[in-house]
Formats: structure tokens, sequence, C-alpha cells
């Protein structure tokens, strides 16, 4: 549940930027033409017409995203954070199975809290320069690479194998439910003042950063761990390092050539079990005991380089797996709710609220798809299957969206789930199996490297989706489903 809170707070961070960029750059068609038709009127009354339109240019839009290349400039954010993603996430995996846990998560969040304040402080403090925005989105991409190796290595080794499909399935819904608390989050604040759109989730994933350094537990061994250094009184005594049961003591005489000989003097107010009382008469006994020497090795496994994951049978097959799958995601994650405003004719809130159905469509894939795979033991065949399903699924949905809201809503729910289910089980159970495969030999530090290699390369076609999509809508939407569709099949 904490991992879940935790990555839940990693998305409602993320989520203002697409809220706020409506602000950024308002429609300043009307706003024009008002402060035309207010110029006029002031014309004629023999007034300077120059100040309601300076002013109204001024409050139209924020500086630089006022020109009229605004949506290569919000582009350019998206990508600068997407690409910064991507190239970190490698080096994250690498950089996570070398530090603890806990604390490796807990810099990450502090230092996201910090870059997703700071683009709101930019509205605070009146800041108009490019460079200091992208610089925050580069930075912010940097860092937030720090929290999914973590929380995957945490679930991976809390939950075994057999568990992880249908586990991981409900676990992973923290995405949607992250972007729906940011969405609600950024947009009670984004017509007043969008900086607390940044700064409120900015200080909510700090604040998360904390509650995980106090309270999260990497490991189940971690809580032996605890046991041990705390024993209940009377359950052992201890004589030097040697530990002998409660139902006996220990004494000892000097023997041949001063060492000691140790034994062990069993009490007899205390109860034996049925071998120990056909063995031992009723009275104390001493019995000689030969001392046993447990040796603890002090060298854990080295973690494992980026090579050596690489060479980890399906490591680089579900890596390019997802770079198709999750171009696929994020290409609906862009351009969903656009695309439902040109085909079904609804305005931008319908048409945002309407998107969201694709989300609650991969919850509910991302749930089957683990079910399935922990019931057949087969997560390759269900990632397949669910693919090769999405692909004519996505060519139908480019038809029947055309023909009214009924039966939008019912494409998106299945879309979201072909789509969503396969990019759900690979980030999530997939990853896991492979951190912890038998050609490891029970070298359990290769999880996190694992996990960042995976999504790192399914970031990359986060990013090109989005790009090819810009490119390919100015010929028609066809031609978006068709490359759509084409890397489904790649995907298999």
């Amino acid at each position: 549940m904490l991992t879940f809170l935790l990555y839940t707070s990693f998305h409602l961070s993320r989520k203002p930027i697409s809220i706020v960029k409506s602000e950024l750059h308002k429609n300043c068609s009307a706003a024009s033409e008002l402060a035309a038709a207010g110029g006029a009127v002031a014309g004629s009354g023999g007034q300077e017409a120059s100040f309601p339109s300076l002013h109204t240019e001024m409050e139209c839009s924020w500086k630089p995203f006022d020109k009229s290349n605004y949506k290569q400039l919000l582009g350019a954010m998206d990508y600068s954070f997407l690409c910064a993603y991507a190239i970190g996430m490698y080096l994250s995996g690498i950089i996570g199975e070398r530090l603890p846990i806990r604390l490796y998560l807990t810099v990450g969040m502090l230092s996201s809290g910090l870059f997703t304040c700071l683009f709101g402080l930019g509205y605070i403090y009146n800041i108009h320069s490019l460079g200091f925005y992208i610089f925050v989105q580069v930075a912010n991409g940097l860092v937030q690479t720090t929290g999914w190796p973590s929380v995957v290595t945490c679930i991976g080794n809390w939950f075994g194998k057999g568990r992880r499909g249908l586990i991981m399935g409900l676990w992973n819904s923290h995405t949607s439910v992250g972007n729906i608390l940011g969405s609600l989050i950024a947009g009670y604040w984004v017509s007043s003042n969008w900086g607390l759109s940044f700064i409120v989730p900015g200080l909510i994933i700090a604040a998360m950063g904390v509650i995980c350094f106090l309270f999260l537990i990497e490991h189940p061994n971690d809580l032996k761990g605890i046991y041990t250094q705390n024993p209940s009184p009377g359950n052992s005594v201890s004589k030097g390092h040697l530990f002998y049961p409660s139902c006996v003591s220990a004494k000892s005489w000097n023997g041949a050539n001063g060492h000691p000989k140790v034994y062990l003097q069993y009490k007899d107010n205390k109860k034996q079990n049925y071998d120990t009382e056909l063995l031992l008469p009723r009275d104390a006994v001493c019995v000689p005991a030969q001392p046993v020497v447990v040796v603890k090795s002090e060298s854990e496994p080295s973690a494992i380089s980026f090579m050596g994951a690489l060479r980890i049978p399906g490591v680089v097959e579900f890596s390019l797996c997802l770079l198709f799958a999750k171009l696929v995601s994020y290409t609906f994650l862009f351009w969903l709710p656009l695309y439902i405003t040109k085909a079904a004719h609804l305005d931008a809130k319908k048409a945002g609220d309407l998107s969201t159905l694709f989300d609650v469509g991969g919850i509910v894939g991302g749930i089957l798809a683990g079910v399935i795979s922990d019931k057949l033991g087969k997560r390759a065949s269900t990632c397949a299957v669910m693919l090769l399903l999405a692909a004519p699924t996505l060519y139908g949905f480019s038809m029947i969206s055309q023909l009214g809201l009924g039966p939008t809503v019912g494409m998106l729910l299945i879309c979201g789930g072909l789509v969503n289910g396969p990019y759900a089980l690979i980030t999530t159970a997939v990853s896991a199996d492979l951190g912890t495969h038998k050609s490891l030999k029970g070298n359990a530090r290769a999880l996190s490297t694992v996990t960042a290699i995976i999504d790192g390369t399914g970031s990359v076609g986060a990013a090109l989706g989005p790009l090819l999509a810009g490119v390919l809508s100015a010929g028609g939407w066809n031609q978006v489903f068709y490359m759509l569709m084409t890397a489904d099949f790649l995907a298999l």
C-alpha cells in the first residue's frame, strides 16, 4: 500500500503541466476581437486605443508561450521531460542497485518536489524565460526516474512469482489514480493562480518522500533483522558468541591444556519435548556440548552490470515490446482528447472527461492480464494475444468513433484494456520475473537494473509516439491509426 501511494504521488506531480497548458496560452482570438472593438469605441471617442489592446494581450497568455509557435514551445517541454526520463532511466537502475532503495527513493521524491515547486514559482516570481522551464522539466524528468525501479523492486521483494500478476495488476492502477488526483488539484487553481497547481503537488510528493524515509521496508528480511536485534527476554541465554535455548544453562570447567569445556545443564523445572524426555532423566544432568561456529559471509552478491542485465533471457525482447506498446499508450495519452473533439464534435472539457474511460479500461486490462498470466504461467503469450487483438480494435475505434457517443464509450474501454494491459504487465510482473531470473543464481541485486532497462526503452517509445502523431495528423487521423496498428504488430 505504501509503494502504491508513493508512486501515485509521482504521477500526481507529473499531471499539472497538461492542465496548465491551456492557461499558458489561452484562446486569444476572442480577447483580441473584444480588444479591437473596445479600441474602436475608444477611438471614436477621441481616446487612445492602444492601452486596452496592450492590457488584453498581457492578460491573455504567459510569455514566452504567447507567440504563434506556442505549440512547438509547449511540445518542447513535453519532449524535454520524456527524453530526460528515458535517458535517466537507464542510469537510475544501475545506481539504485548500489544504494539503499529507501534512501534512493527518498532523495528522488524530495528532489522531484523541489523542481515541481520551482516550475510553479515561475508564476509567482514572474519568470518568462523558456530556458528556465526547459531546465526544470529536464531536471524533473531525471529525478523522477528514481521512482519506478525502486517501487517495482520493493513490490517484487514482497510477493512471490505465483501472485505477481494479480497483485501487480491491481497495484499498477496507481498511474490512473495519480493522474486523476493531479488533474483535480491542478484544475482547482489553474484559473486563479496556476503556480499553486505545481506547488501543491510538489509539496505532496516531498511529504511522501519523508514518509518513505520513515516507514518503507524494502524486503521482508528487514523485518527479521528487527526481531533478531530485539530478542524477547528469557528466550535465550547468551554466553559470548554461543546461544543456548532457555531450557538449558551453560557451565564451564577448565579442561585439558587450559581449554574450557562447555556443558549444557538441563534444568529440572523446564518442560522438555517428548524426544528429550525419553533420552534424559528427570534430574538435572550436564551434557558435554561441542561448540558450533556459524560463519556469516560479510560480502553480498555484487550488483549486476548493464551488459549483464541485457544478457538475461527475455530482457531485450520485452524491452523492445514495451517500446512499441508504450508508444501506442502515450500517443493516446497526449492526443486522445483532441481526436475526440474532432471526431465526436465535443468541447474540450467533455472530450477530456470522455478520454478518462481509456484509463478505466487500462485498469481492468492490467488486472485481467495479471490474472490470466498467473493462471497460465505464460506472461509472453498473454501479452502477445492482447497486442494481436489491439491492432484491429484500434482500426475499429477509428471507424466507430465517428458514429456517435455510445459506440465511442464502448470502444474506448476495450481499446484501453487491450493497449494498457500488456503495458502494465511488462512494466510490473514481467520486470519482476526477469529481475529474479534463475540465471542470476539467487542474486537479488538485478531487479532495479532490469526494471530500468525495460521501462527506459519503453520511455523512448513514449517520446516518439506523440511526436510522430503530431507530424502524421496533418495528413489525416487515419495515418495516425495506421502508425499505431503498425506499432502493435511490431510489439509482437
